[in-house]
């Protein structure tokens, strides 16, 4: 059997949760042929894994090579039509019909005209214009260079919608949003059914990602509502939707997701790599393992941490995980936040089990999860844990770490104090934890899941 696999931002060409997860279904399932769609930013980006002998990779670049030629005559007037229709839905996506945004997106695919020129400009200039009296009310005048933004990364979004259709018996979509564009491509080109994977919430980080984008609010509140359509239209089109985690079914249902098209199927981990942890260092010690990105809040582990030291001298924190290009200066932040304190930047660990047993508890920051790989390795190696209450991260716990809210640095020093001064139940939480993780949390039945999956969708 056929599978394309579609990811953008992730496998195979950077490290982090979603990676490892593809490469442990496409290794999984050697019986399988995998076509790796990777949806990148110029399609020149190198490899970060080696890929196995049953799959390819084809990237999908969002900025690279000019768009195509802009419509004429009858073709540009029916594009406009289209458009026109579009922003309508754009301007009010809570009313918006994701349906009809699908068939519009439908009708674009058809046309294989993509969004450029005056003409596209023009549109929603003309649609903002219209809703003057909305713009003035909240104190903010779109511009013409605010069209031109918003086409522009309209028109580099849609990109992969024209993208040659990968031909393949089943399409399997890692991610919500941009991802959804080639499956639809091959839905409705070759009748290819596609089953749509999500571990984090895609339009929920898209919300928490644009409060520091640099775009204005106009050009924000149009982009948020293209994909908030976007994402309500791919639930409606998916033949299965299969969410990391039960917190995930709350938002697609609420954008539109039929509830008996949804499974849940966990992320695991190899009981192999992932042997007790044994003994504890020296020094009280807090780990965090994970890609540098604003998105793990490592402000607020550095925060409580502060609050650590202060009762307790003797503590340090270690921090291990890649930086990935354009979050230098974030690394650098937390370099300054951190100060003088005892936290050491370490990089990436050639084995990520090590950065679990570097401490005494393991630590996750983040303001938005799905199933947390970190989180449940760190299970699986018997340390105890201390996380925030975001996405999937109360059903892989249950009882056996404690959980605190996202963004509450008072509340996380609490908890790790708790630990770091109670060897007993860091010892009681971590036998319970990794007995949890090898019970429930493998990546033998996560393979197996979708082993059983595809040939359903099939033959559906």
């Amino acid at each position: 059997m056929r599978i394309a696999m579609v990811t953008e931002g992730t496998y195979p060409h950077h490290h982090g949760g979603v990676s490892v997860w593809c490469d442990q279904l496409v290794r999984g399932m050697p019986e399988y042929r995998f076509d790796l769609r990777a949806i990148t930013g110029t399609g020149r980006e190198s490899l970060a894994w080696e890929l196995p002998g049953n799959a390819t990779v084809t990237p999908i670049p969002l900025w690279g090579g000019p768009p195509g030629r802009p419509p004429r005559g009858r073709t540009r007037r029916r594009f406009e039509e289209l458009f026109r229709e579009m922003l309508d839905l754009m301007l009010d996506p809570w009313q918006g019909s994701a349906a009809r945004f699908g068939a519009l997106l439908r009708e674009l695919l058809r046309g294989g005209v993509p969004l450029c020129g005056e003409t596209s400009v023009r549109c929603v200039l003309d649609v903002w214009e219209a809703r003057r009296a909305e713009f003035e009310r909240i104190g903010v005048t779109p511009t013409v260079r605010d069209a031109v933004t918003a086409v522009d990364l309209i028109e580099h979004s849609l990109r992969p919608l024209l993208h040659p259709a990968p031909a393949a018996d089943v399409t399997h979509v890692v991610a919500n949003g941009l991802a959804v564009l080639p499956a639809f491509a091959a839905k409705w080109t070759e009748g290819t059914p596609f089953v749509l994977t999500e571990h984090g919430v895609y339009l929920r980080e898209r919300y928490l990602g644009f409060r520091n984008s640099p775009y204005r609010w106009p050009v924000k509140a149009l982009m948020l509502s293209f994909l908030r359509l976007l994402c309500a239209a791919a639930y409606l089109e998916a033949s299965l939707i299969t969410p990391g985690n039960k917190f995930n079914i709350r938002w697609e249902v609420r954008c539109g997701a039929d509830p008996a098209r949804l499974r849940t199927v966990y992320n695991g981990v190899d009981p192999e790599q992932f042997e007790p942890a044994g003994s504890e260092p020296e020094a009280p010690t807090l780990s965090w393992a994970g890609r540098i990105d604003p998105i793990k809040d490592l402000e607020t582990l550095i925060l409580a941490f502060g609050r650590v030291h202060a009762k307790l001298p003797e503590a340090r924190l270690r921090v291990f995980g890649g930086t990935p290009a354009g979050r230098e200066e974030y690394l650098a932040g937390c370099r300054e936040l951190a100060g003088d304190l005892p936290v050491a930047f370490e990089g990436r660990v050639d084995n990520i089990r090590d950065a679990y047993t570097a401490g005494h508890v393991v630590v996750l920051s983040s303001i938005s999860e799905g199933f947390p790989y970190t989180l449940i390795e760190a299970m699986a190696t018997g340390r105890a844990t201390v996380s925030t209450d975001v996405g999937g991260v109360r059903e892989a716990v249950a009882g056996t770490g404690l959980v605190v809210p996202p963004r509450d640095p008072e509340a996380m020093a609490a908890a790790c104090l708790t630990l770091l001064n109670d060897h007993e139940l860091r010892n009681r939480l971590g036998a319970e934890a990794r007995e949890r993780a090898l019970g429930l949390f493998t990546v033998d039945r996560a393979v197996d899941s979708f082993r059983t999956l595809y040939p359903r969708l099939v033959a559906a």
